[in-house]
């Protein structure tokens, strides 16, 4: 798959990052993410531990880390190899693919609450 075979490509946000590009070198990049209640919980639970100070330091580090594996693709294949059997190895039963629909139809029928935010606080 090609960069233009992409299945979420958005030109107009192609064409945002490309004209930002050297604005962000010299000045950095600013954005809101948004994460789903489970991954939500996880980073939040980190900054509890103290292992992140902040969600955005979180970002940082973990977008640092996604760079650095980036060349190493043997190591991303065993990563995703390792995701994959694990899943295989689940001991839970599975949902039947009408059932599994059924359930994503409700939850998307479902209004969903407002998403936290959070608020740096200043030392």
């Amino acid at each position: 798959m090609t960069d233009d075979e992409l299945p979420d490509d958005n030109p107009a946000e192609r064409a945002q990052a490309k004209a930002l590009r050297e604005q962000a070198r010299a000045g950095g990049l600013r954005f809101e993410a948004y994460l789903p209640g489970s991954m939500a919980d996880w980073l939040l639970a980190q900054v509890e531990r103290g292992r992140f100070a902040d969600p955005s330091e979180a970002v940082f580090l973990i977008v640092q880390n996604f760079i650095e594996m980036e060349p190493h693709r043997d190591l991303q294949d065993e990563l995703l190899r390792r995701i994959l059997q694990a899943r295989i190895d689940d001991p839970r039963p599975g949902i039947p693919h009408d059932e599994a629909c059924a359930r994503i139809d409700r939850l998307l029928a479902e209004p969903r609450p407002d998403p936290a935010r959070w608020e740096k606080i200043a030392r």
